[in-house]
């Protein structure tokens, strides 16, 4: 079967989205939002596609309001997001790449929070990245919304532009994958229903870190590290790329569960990912895929900002995983005890 054939048979995303929009007025608002997303994640895509041979270099520019270094494509990808989602109805959007939410349209049903590009370090050495999105009615003021618990969204996803540009979209409490197609520049869907396989003995940490975790992660990796030999009776592989998006993918997948806490370090002691814009969506196409999404101590999807760019520790994937590091932090200091203590004698997955 020749490409066009292959495609001819997929439902595109303008098509897929058709029933959604027919239910009501705040669906029909969110797939006006996820078509504008998508329109300029193939321009973006393109962009990143070509680098340096469209005057992408990967330079150092500016600092973004919460700390972090900006590439020219972290501009770039801001513009076309931000400018995308001025044609769609929402009211506000939050990028990471700005210090406060920014008004479109305070008429609007939708507020908007928006990592335009995840992981753009990752392009020096051509690994996959990305753009995470999550979607929300808006509240009686504006700003509020920003600050409601992730239970509140509507619809989240994420763009992934590695080997192929793939949208994962957690809509009317599924999930389901759409693939790009370059000749129509149009996303067609590859993947219905997406469920997390269960059992996966894999984890995707940045082990080097391991000094500065608190006892409950550093005895759940000792414990997985043990393998076959130790309390858990298997062999683990373990996984690390460095880009949400495609640590996420992954999972979805293959299962297995990805580990990004808190530790000792200046900077980490609340985590390192942003709850809005990184977490909370994600967390929430963990949830619809049968997963699950947690801080260690609470469920992400129940956890409110008390900033807009505020940090969390997130630890996502099957949930019988998940639940089992959460019970490892019970009876656990909240960190920053002695980083060196074998506190993880104190409680394992089997005691």
């Amino acid at each position: 079967m020749n490409g066009r054939a292959a495609v001819d048979h997929l439902p595109a995303l303008h098509a897929y989205l058709d029933d959604p929009a027919r239910q009501d007025s705040v669906r029909a608002a969110a797939v006006a939002v996820v078509e504008a997303l998508a329109a300029a994640a193939v321009e973006l895509a393109g962009v990143i596609a070509s680098g340096p041979l469209v005057g992408i270099t990967g330079r150092d520019g500016a600092v973004n309001p919460d700390g972090d270094t900006q590439k020219d494509i972290d501009v770039v990808a801001d513009r076309l997001m931000r400018d995308a989602l001025r044609t769609a109805p929402v009211a506000a959007v939050l990028s990471e790449e700005v210090e406060l939410p920014e008004t479109l349209d305070a008429e609007a049903p939708l507020c908007v929070a928006i990592d335009p590009l995840d992981g753009s370090a990752n392009l020096a050495n051509n690994i996959s990245v990305g753009t995470i999105f999550s979607i929300r009615p808006k509240a009686r003021d504006i700003l509020s919304t920003f600050f409601e618990p992730g239970t509140a969204q509507i619809a989240a996803g994420f763009f992934i532009y590695g080997p192929q540009t793939v949208l994962v979209l957690a809509l009317d409490q599924r999930v389901d994958v759409f693939t790009l197609y370059p000749p129509t520049r149009e996303f067609v869907l590859t993947g219905r229903g997406v469920r997390i396989p269960p059992d996966t003995p894999e984890f995707a940490i940045n082990a080097s870190n391991r000094r500065h975790w608190s006892g409950a992660v550093r005895g759940y990796i000792d414990e997985c590290l043990a393998g076959a030999n130790g309390e858990c009776g298997r062999d683990f592989n373990m996984r690390w790329i460095g880009s949400l998006v495609a640590e996420a993918y992954r999972i979805l997948v293959r299962g297995g569960v990805f580990l990004y806490p808190a530790d000792v370090r200046p900077g980490y002691r609340e985590g390192r990912l942003r709850l809005l814009y990184e977490a909370h969506p994600v967390a929430l196409i963990m949830e619809w895929a049968d997963g699950a999404a947690s801080s260690g101590r609470a469920r992400i999807l129940e956890l409110s900002a008390r900033t807009p760019h505020q940090r969390v520790p997130l630890i996502m994937g099957s949930p019988r995983t998940v639940r089992d590091i959460d019970m490892m932090h019970e009876g656990v200091e909240p960190l920053f005890e002695n980083a060196d203590a074998p506190l993880f004698a104190r409680r394992g997955l089997f005691r």
